[in-house]
């Protein structure tokens, strides 16, 4: 494990592995650098790639200085992109993939391309948007120490998964994972709420990014996923849209990974 410093003085945590063009992870809601799938991942990457698998703040080895912003984490993402030379690749999944292009608005300089997994976004009525008092419903549940709310709050409103679903995963290993990192799911609502209000997305909205931009969506993800990638796609400056074939959110590394080093390296 390796730690760097950002702007505010937090500590992020990070795991590199391989050699060449760098490739920073940003990861989604309640997902950590040592998620099985994410560490399969890394070392999939890591064949073509130096590859930076890092905690969000809060979120594992990491830190977690309040007031929480979005600025600050952009900013560590800047501090992992200083620390390995000043410019690098970067793929972001989910909610992080909404985070990588709020990094990329403002670092285009340092981020030479940017690969998309499915940013949430909720643009029209293809399905409820995320409630306007989401991110107060999370921190609420969390300041009176209910955690487990927290985390039933994001699965069946950002989910949207219904009630009996929860019952069976409470009862898998799992679930206390996500409980520990519950309270930074209001970190992603605020990331995230302006674009899952099912209004469409504004003509100017990160337009200013200059990255090589690809954005994925898989083949059996619901109509959502597929309407915000082509409206990300038709927004930014150079970007391409494509489908992955047999997939859905939780995408497969192993399908993905081609993918990602084909757009990497082309």
């Amino acid at each position: 494990m390796n730690k760097v410093i950002s702007k505010d003085g937090t500590t992020i945590a990070f795991d590199q592995s391989g050699e060449g063009q760098v490739v920073i992870m940003v990861a989604g809601a309640l997902g950590t650098r040592s998620h099985p799938q994410w560490v399969k991942l890394a070392a999939l990457l890591a064949k073509h790639f130096t590859v930076i698998s890092y905690d969000r703040r809060g979120r594992g080895d990491s830190g977690d200085t309040q007031p929480y912003t979005v600025q600050r984490e952009i900013e560590d993402i800047e501090a992992l992109i200083d620390r390995v030379g000043g410019t690098a690749y970067v793929y972001g999944i989910s909610s992080g993939a909404i985070l990588a292009l709020e990094a990329a608005d403002k670092l285009s300089n340092k981020i030479k391309k940017l690969a998309l997994y499915e940013p949430p976004l909720i643009l029209d009525s293809s399905r409820p948007p995320l409630p306007k008092n989401y991110v107060e419903q999370i921190n609420d549940a969390i300041a009176s120490g209910d955690r487990r709310k927290a985390v039933e709050i994001f699965m069946t409103q950002a989910l949207l998964l219904p009630v009996e679903y929860l019952a069976p995963m409470q009862a898998e290993p799992m679930w206390k994972d996500l409980e520990e990192v519950a309270h930074t799911l209001a970190y992603d609502g605020t990331i995230s709420k302006e674009v899952m209000a099912g209004k469409p997305l504004p003509s100017n909205k990160w337009t200013s990014i200059t990255s090589t931009t690809l954005v994925i969506s898989g083949e059996n993800s619901e109509p959502f996923f597929h309407n915000a990638a082509k409206a990300i796609t038709g927004n930014l400056l150079n970007a391409e849209y494509c489908v992955l074939d047999g997939q859905h959110h939780d995408v497969s590394p192993e399908s993905i990974t081609p993918v990602l080093v084909e757009f990497f390296k082309g």
